[in-house]
């Protein structure tokens, strides 16, 4: 996993339902590295921290090659990398074999995978359309959530280097399923619960959607 564009947002007003909110998802490329800070990226503008930032999304991920797909569904848009808010845009990342709990050496960082993205209207406001919600969360691309267990500089082509592979994890496409999909599975979530790198958050998600069936 290579990273391909390091890109960080100013905050901007957008319009929601007759407010003024601000926001900080319109994320554009950088030349230079970017530092990983312990709940942030440095420099970057994290507007609610209710929801967004914190150790458990200090940093976002978005593969590059999910851009083709969304691509083909908006093809009037101005494309550019940090469409989806991520802050490092990377060749190679597949939530279907990443796990949750599993650490790398990124840069001069030190990262482990947390959680994967639920996205909310604010990039429906940057697609134009609140459509997007629902594609993205039926697309099972929802990009990956870091902690930062070293802070540190990551840049252009810096490499994504295996420290210590939870094999046994969740990976971030199951943990989707456990959010999202219709049908049930119960084991899978029963493994998330007892799964000590899952954030606390996500085991109460869980735990609402699958009540006492687990």
């Amino acid at each position: 996993m290579k990273v391909v564009s390091t890109n960080i947002g100013e905050p901007k007003i957008i319009s929601w339902r007759g407010k003024e909110v601000k926001t900080g998802i319109y994320k554009y490329p950088v030349n230079e590295s970017i530092y990983l800070d312990k709940e942030d990226v440095k420099g970057d503008h994290v507007i609610d921290r209710r929801v967004h930032g914190g150790v458990d999304k200090a940093c976002y991920l978005y593969a590059v090659e999910h851009y083709t797909y969304w691509k083909e569904k908006y093809p009037d848009l101005d494309w550019n990398y940090g469409m989806f808010g991520e802050n490092l845009s990377v060749l190679g990342l597949d939530e279907g074999t990443i796990t949750i709990g599993s650490i790398y050496k990124l840069g001069d960082a030190i990262v482990q995978v947390s959680q994967p993205r639920q996205p909310c209207y604010k990039l429906g406001v940057r697609f134009g359309t609140q459509v997007i919600l629902k594609q993205f969360v039926e697309a099972l691309m929802p990009g990956v959530y870091l902690r930062i267990l070293t802070s540190g500089n990551v840049r252009i082509d810096d490499v994504m280097i295996p420290e210590e592979i939870h094999s046994d994890g969740i990976s971030i496409r199951e943990m989707y399923l456990l959010f999202y999909d219709q049908n049930s599975h119960i084991d899978l979530a029963k493994k998330a619960l007892n799964d000590p790198f899952v954030t606390e958050n996500n085991k109460k998600n869980i735990v609402n959607r699958y009540g006492s069936s687990i």
